[in-house]
Protein backbone atom coordinates (compact mmCIF):
# COMPACT_ATOMS: atom_id res chain seq x y z
CA UNK A 1 0.00 0.00 0.00
CA UNK A 2 2.94 2.51 0.61
CA UNK A 3 4.44 1.78 -2.32
CA UNK A 4 1.22 2.59 -4.48
CA UNK A 5 1.17 5.95 -2.32
CA UNK A 6 4.78 6.48 -2.75
CA UNK A 7 4.43 6.01 -6.73
CA UNK A 8 0.61 8.44 -7.14
CA UNK A 9 2.96 11.24 -5.52
CA UNK A 10 5.85 10.66 -7.46
CA UNK A 11 4.29 10.92 -10.67
CA UNK A 12 3.62 14.71 -10.83
CA UNK A 13 7.51 15.19 -9.68
CA UNK A 14 8.01 13.61 -12.66
CA UNK A 15 6.22 15.65 -15.17
CA UNK A 16 7.25 19.22 -13.95
CA UNK A 17 10.34 21.01 -15.27
CA UNK A 18 13.76 20.11 -14.31
CA UNK A 19 16.59 22.52 -14.02
CA UNK A 20 19.57 22.32 -15.84
CA UNK A 21 21.59 25.04 -14.24
CA UNK A 22 21.51 28.41 -13.91
CA UNK A 23 24.29 30.24 -15.63
CA UNK A 24 24.40 34.68 -14.68
CA UNK A 25 21.16 36.05 -15.20
CA UNK A 26 20.11 33.18 -17.45
CA UNK A 27 18.22 29.43 -16.81
CA UNK A 28 17.81 26.22 -18.26
CA UNK A 29 15.07 23.61 -18.19
CA UNK A 30 13.84 20.32 -19.13
CA UNK A 31 10.16 19.69 -19.16
CA UNK A 32 8.72 16.57 -20.56
CA UNK A 33 8.34 17.43 -24.66
CA UNK A 34 10.99 20.40 -24.44
CA UNK A 35 14.00 22.55 -23.34
CA UNK A 36 14.57 26.12 -22.97
CA UNK A 37 16.65 28.91 -21.83
CA UNK A 38 15.14 31.87 -19.85
CA UNK A 39 15.76 34.90 -18.39
CA UNK A 40 13.22 37.58 -17.24
CA UNK A 41 14.04 41.25 -17.80
CA UNK A 42 16.49 43.61 -15.44
CA UNK A 43 14.69 46.73 -16.10
CA UNK A 44 11.00 46.92 -17.43
CA UNK A 45 8.72 49.53 -17.65
CA UNK A 46 6.37 48.89 -14.62
CA UNK A 47 8.48 46.00 -12.78
CA UNK A 48 7.23 43.19 -15.25
CA UNK A 49 3.87 42.82 -13.48
CA UNK A 50 2.59 40.74 -16.64
CA UNK A 51 5.57 37.87 -15.79
CA UNK A 52 7.65 39.06 -19.06
CA UNK A 53 10.22 36.99 -20.36
CA UNK A 54 12.82 36.00 -23.06
CA UNK A 55 13.25 32.47 -23.88
CA UNK A 56 14.72 30.24 -26.26
CA UNK A 57 13.52 26.41 -26.97
CA UNK A 58 14.20 23.23 -28.25
CA UNK A 59 11.18 21.15 -29.19
CA UNK A 60 12.78 17.12 -30.00
CA UNK A 61 9.51 16.10 -31.29
CA UNK A 62 8.40 19.36 -33.81
CA UNK A 63 12.27 19.36 -34.83
CA UNK A 64 12.48 22.79 -33.43
CA UNK A 65 15.71 23.90 -32.33
CA UNK A 66 16.32 27.56 -31.36
CA UNK A 67 12.89 29.17 -31.11
CA UNK A 68 13.08 32.56 -29.64
CA UNK A 69 10.32 34.00 -28.12
CA UNK A 70 9.48 37.17 -25.86
CA UNK A 71 6.50 37.77 -23.30
CA UNK A 72 6.10 41.70 -22.95
CA UNK A 73 5.85 43.70 -20.13
CA UNK A 74 2.32 45.30 -21.59
CA UNK A 75 0.12 44.17 -24.18
CA UNK A 76 1.09 46.22 -27.48
CA UNK A 77 -0.86 48.37 -29.63
CA UNK A 78 -2.09 45.90 -32.97
CA UNK A 79 -0.10 46.43 -35.68
CA UNK A 80 2.75 48.05 -33.76
CA UNK A 81 6.39 46.87 -34.58
CA UNK A 82 8.58 45.30 -32.43
CA UNK A 83 11.89 46.00 -32.25
CA UNK A 84 14.80 43.77 -30.60
CA UNK A 85 17.83 45.82 -30.09
CA UNK A 86 21.07 43.25 -28.96
CA UNK A 87 23.58 45.41 -28.88
CA UNK A 88 24.31 47.49 -32.06
CA UNK A 89 21.49 45.28 -33.95
CA UNK A 90 18.47 45.25 -34.57
CA UNK A 91 15.61 42.79 -35.90
CA UNK A 92 11.96 43.44 -36.39
CA UNK A 93 10.14 40.46 -34.43
CA UNK A 94 6.39 39.04 -35.23
CA UNK A 95 4.13 39.61 -32.57
CA UNK A 96 0.67 39.46 -31.02
CA UNK A 97 -0.88 40.69 -27.77
CA UNK A 98 1.99 40.42 -25.45
CA UNK A 99 3.95 38.01 -27.27
CA UNK A 100 6.73 38.20 -29.47
CA UNK A 101 8.60 35.65 -31.76
CA UNK A 102 11.29 35.72 -34.71
CA UNK A 103 9.45 35.38 -38.37
CA UNK A 104 11.13 32.36 -39.31
CA UNK A 105 13.90 29.74 -38.42
CA UNK A 106 16.72 32.20 -40.33
CA UNK A 107 16.05 35.04 -37.96
CA UNK A 108 16.00 32.63 -35.25
CA UNK A 109 19.18 31.21 -35.86
CA UNK A 110 20.63 34.97 -36.49
CA UNK A 111 19.21 36.15 -33.42
CA UNK A 112 20.38 33.30 -31.43
CA UNK A 113 24.25 33.85 -33.04
CA UNK A 114 23.80 37.42 -31.50
CA UNK A 115 22.80 36.37 -28.48
CA UNK A 116 25.63 34.20 -27.88
CA UNK A 117 27.98 37.12 -28.27
CA UNK A 118 25.95 40.05 -26.95
CA UNK A 119 25.51 42.38 -23.94
CA UNK A 120 22.37 43.91 -23.92
CA UNK A 121 19.30 42.79 -25.44
CA UNK A 122 15.87 45.45 -25.41
CA UNK A 123 12.75 44.59 -26.69
CA UNK A 124 10.45 47.45 -27.78
CA UNK A 125 6.98 48.14 -28.62
CA UNK A 126 4.18 50.67 -28.08
CA UNK A 127 1.48 50.11 -25.20
CA UNK A 128 -2.00 49.38 -26.10
CA UNK A 129 -2.39 53.30 -24.63
CA UNK A 130 0.37 54.49 -27.40
CA UNK A 131 3.22 54.56 -24.25
CA UNK A 132 6.69 53.24 -25.24
CA UNK A 133 7.37 49.43 -23.93
CA UNK A 134 10.69 48.93 -23.46
CA UNK A 135 12.18 45.66 -21.69
CA UNK A 136 15.99 45.19 -21.41
CA UNK A 137 17.60 42.15 -20.30
CA UNK A 138 21.64 41.16 -19.72
CA UNK A 139 23.06 38.70 -21.28
CA UNK A 140 25.28 37.36 -19.25
CA UNK A 141 25.62 33.60 -18.62
CA UNK A 142 22.76 32.98 -21.72
CA UNK A 143 25.47 31.33 -24.19
CA UNK A 144 25.82 28.73 -21.25
CA UNK A 145 22.34 28.10 -20.48
CA UNK A 146 21.37 27.87 -24.26
CA UNK A 147 23.65 25.36 -24.79
CA UNK A 148 22.34 23.41 -21.92
CA UNK A 149 19.43 23.67 -22.71
CA UNK A 150 20.54 22.33 -26.06
CA UNK A 151 22.47 19.45 -24.63
CA UNK A 152 19.56 18.85 -22.39
CA UNK A 153 17.28 18.27 -25.40
CA UNK A 154 20.22 16.33 -27.41
CA UNK A 155 20.16 13.67 -24.66
CA UNK A 156 16.22 12.92 -25.04
CA UNK A 157 15.88 12.18 -28.33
Amino acid sequence: MFVVVFLCLAVPALAQKASLGVFGLWGAFAEKDRCYAISEPQRTARNNPRGAFASISWWPGRDANGQVYFRLSQAKRPGSAVLLRIDARTFQLAGGASNAWAPDALADADILATIRTGVEMTIESRSERGLLIRDSYALRGAATAIDAAAIGCARRR
